[in-house]
């Protein structure tokens, strides 16, 4: 278990300091340590609508989220990660679930797929003591008893507690690893010895853990994925799809529970279901929104991954990209009332020479996402989110830099 210095944002501290006071009593003989702490965490336990129960994460810049939508946080892993995954019919299935929390998503795998399908999970979480949280909550899921066997089993090994108390034993044909550490370090180790069928990408939000939503770290997912597989993740952030495009991924939206839709992305465009909306396609391809999170280093903090992206932002937006201000790449070769947003709008179309919004360069720059060329050069039409996303971000380089060629015909 190797942590190093990255603070992963997790449970809040009030109820993470039960965890860690449990950890102490039981290092110290008291076998009563987890019934203590059992009783001290429903004090911090939030009942989603499904029965299950989440938590509040740490505050971070005086906010907090729940770590599930408090529809219900075993229905959301099911809806959001598993069933979309597209597991069926696989006698052996893959998964690598990161920022695996309380262990919903890899119990709502095995509880989905059949009992005869050979499993293995690979449960990545930084946090020791949000892991360590499964052991004091009660799941109305029958194979989260396997998920707290194998958390259990790990940490008596690693000697962070001293009894064991589980008594369902994980069955043959599943096997449950996991680690806790950081998940830039793990994907390194695994890259080039192992692939996977899905993986579940489950951290806060991009704003929150933007280290895990970088270009550099879907390059590692991308090479992770056997050629039918997926990553699921319930956000739909510009810079994330616009990182997983820029490393060769199709894209889609992903199954909306709670909150928002979320994202899928693929090698094989056949796994995705339905395409990324025209005005999402714009702002990714022409916008300052859609610059992504960078971490070359593979090291980066979550502060300086977000301050480089503003200032990358800053320097692009006017000059080579659309500020994304009033959503300015969406009205393209389309009609305004004459108004504030008008002015807005055209003000931020004529810092990239745009004259109008059904100038020729507009309809050029947007003319891939519709089926019959609108530019008037018999351009080829794009089937996918990827292609089109690419084509527009290209021809929009190409307005800025000299005059349209022949490109997309």
């Amino acid at each position: 278990m190797n942590t190093g210095d990255y603070k992963a944002l997790t449970v809040d501290e009030k109820a993470l300091k039960v965890v860690e006071n449990s950890i102490k009593d039981e290092k110290e003989g008291d076998v009563k340590a987890r019934e203590k702490a059992r009783l001290a965490l429903h004090e911090y336990l939030i009942k989603t609508g499904d029965g299950s129960y989440t938590f509040k994460s740490e505050s971070f810049d005086g906010k907090s989220e729940t770590m599930h939508t408090h529809h219900g946080a075993v229905t959301e892993a099911m809806e959001k990660f598993v069933k979309p995954a597209k597991l069926e019919g696989k006698g052996k299935v893959c998964v690598l679930d990161i920022c695996s929390g309380l262990g919903y998503n890899a119990a709502s795998c095995i509880e989905y797929l059949d009992e005869e399908v050979e499993i293995e999970l690979d449960l990545v979480e930084i946090s020791k003591e949000t892991i360590t949280l499964t052991l004091f909550l009660d799941v109305p899921l029958e194979s989260y008893k396997f998920i707290q066997k194998a958390v259990e089993d790990e940490l008596y090994e690693e000697g962070e507690i001293n009894f064991k108390y589980c008594q369902e034993n994980v069955p043959d044909n599943i096997s449950i690893n996991l680690h806790v550490e950081d998940a830039r370090t793990v994907v390194k180790e695994v890259e080039g010895n192992k692939r996977y069928d899905a993986i579940f990408l489950d951290p806060f939000s991009p704003l929150k853990s933007p280290e895990l939503y970088t270009n550099e770290f879907f390059e590692v997912l991308k090479n992770l994925l056997v050629d039918d597989g997926v990553i699921l993740t319930y956000t739909s952030a510009a810079p994330v799809r616009t990182a997983m495009v820029a490393n060769g991924l199709h894209v889609g939206e992903g199954p909306s529970f709670g909150r928002s839709g979320g994202t899928v992305a693929a090698l094989n465009l056949d796994v995705i279901d339905k395409p990324l909306s025209k005005s999402d396609e714009r702002m990714i391809a022409l916008s300052d929104a859609g610059i992504p999170f960078r971490d070359p280093e593979f090291n980066g903090s979550s502060q300086n991954i977000l301050q480089k992206r503003d200032r990358e932002r800053k320097l692009s937006r006017g000059k080579d990209k659309f500020s994304s201000t009033v959503k300015t790449p969406t009205y393209l070769n389309g009609e305004l009332e004459d108004g504030r947003l008008k002015v807005r709008v055209l003000n931020n179309l004529k810092k990239l020479g745009f004259d109008d919004l059904i100038s020729d360069k507009s309809r050029f720059v947007v003319c891939p996402q519709y089926s019959n060329c609108i530019c008037g050069r018999d351009c080829k039409s794009y089937d996918n989110s990827r292609e089109r996303i690419n084509e527009m971000s290209y021809r929009l380089g190409l307005l800025l830099n000299k005059e349209p060629d022949n490109h997309s015909k």
